[in-house]
């Protein structure tokens, strides 16, 4: 798993690549966890290059969305490939998290 992070506009994006497994759950709630307790409120989750999650990545997102959305702020979810929007599809996240094609749209849209 890749994470970095960075300011774009009034939106902190958070890249996630690679495969989210076992042993990167810890690391992706300090790290995901630490952006928002850092003050970021508007995030955006690009995963244009992630190629797997488990559902205890999920968990993880859905804990963050929590946090974010309980300091006052948005989380959305850009870049989806097939196969993880077909897992967000059938863990009926796509009601829950605002989900964008791409990152521009995910920073354009209002």
């Amino acid at each position: 798993m890749e994470f970095s992070y960075r300011k774009s506009g009034d939106f902190c994006v958070v890249d996630i690549a690679g495969q989210v497994k076992v042993p990167d759950f810890a690391d992706l709630q300090r790290k995901l966890l630490g952006v928002i307790e850092s003050g970021e409120k508007n995030i955006v989750i690009n995963c244009a290059g992630l190629t797997y999650i488990s559902s205890t990545g999920l968990r993880i997102l859905l804990v963050a969305l929590k946090k974010v959305t309980a300091a006052g702020g948005t989380m959305r979810i850009a870049g989806l490939q097939d196969n993880i929007r077909e897992i967000m599809v059938i863990a009926g996240f796509t009601s829950i998290f605002s989900i964008f094609t791409t990152l521009d749209e995910a920073l354009t849209t209002t």
